[in-house]
């Protein structure tokens, strides 16, 4: 089979408007997608998620806003019925959404745990299903976890123990959807260089990330660029094709297996 492309594609990203998730969508419309839905979960991110929307539209691809708390199925239903109505397929679902967690586990409370596991497991999961309902034939699933899951450390236990549970989510989608030519991969960054990561570090901790990755001198900050991940998330989708049911680490050596 020829390689893929992302021409006249229809994409629904979760977390697509702002930092990886905006730089993906700006990649497939300069791809030829024709079709972006961006989703944002809380009114703290419409505002950046409608000037995404709106760059893009300049550029002449065709962009709708969904806004709602994914970890409430009803609304993964809603967003991917409201893809295909308005553009008339969905080709693509990218999620990129997520919460992180950084405490002792003496400190994590109850609250703390089921959100982790609303925005990182249970939404990932309904993400996933209302995608392999809707998706067109060889089209393609990705979703962003977190280098973490290869990693020994402190104070990240819910954060990669939510994320966790999406490698067998893919693994299974995967198997279940390869018969439609859907691919269905989860990419794993190392710490990257958005407000995502910085809002529970400490000055200290920021300083080992970055002296962590084999790589991270040639880093623009010795983190994981958002600019090394989105090429990944392209590629998948179209060359990389072939490959479904994995978990990419892209961290410059910060962690392996």
């Amino acid at each position: 089979m020829s390689a893929r492309s992302l021409k006249d594609k229809v994409a629904v990203i979760a977390g697509g408007g702002k930092n990886l998730g905006a730089l993906i969508a700006k990649d497939f419309s300069a791809a030829g997608a024709s079709g972006l839905l961006l989703h944002y979960n809380s009114d703290a991110s419409k505002a950046e998620t409608e000037a995404t929307a709106a760059a893009l539209k300049e550029r002449g691809t065709n962009v709708i806003t969904f806004q709602g708390d994914l970890a409430v199925v009803d609304n993964n239903i809603k967003m991917f019925d409201l893809a295909k109505s308005h553009f008339g397929k969905v080709d693509i679902g990218v999620n990129t959404a997520g919460v992180v967690i950084k405490k002792p586990i003496s400190d994590i409370t109850e609250a703390d745990y089921d959100r982790s596991f609303d925005a990182n497991a249970k939404a990932a999961f309904f993400f996933i299903q209302q995608a392999g309902r809707v998706l067109e034939e060889k089209g393609g699933i990705i979703t962003i976890v977190s280098s973490l899951l290869a990693a020994y450390t402190p104070f990240y236990a819910i954060y990669p123990g939510s994320k966790a549970a999406v490698e067998h989510y893919t693994r299974a989608a995967s198997k279940e959807l390869g018969e439609r030519g859907i691919n269905v991969n989860a990419i794993g960054p190392g710490p990257m260089d958005t407000s995502f990561f910085y809002g529970q570090e400490s000055d200290e901790a920021v300083a080992y990330h970055q002296s962590a990755a084999a790589l991270g001198k040639y880093s623009k900050t010795g983190l994981t660029d958002i600019e090394d991940i989105a090429p990944i998330v392209r590629f998948l989708l179209t060359e990389g094709w072939w490959i479904t049911g994995q978990t990419i680490f892209a961290n410059g050596g910060y962690t392996t297996r």
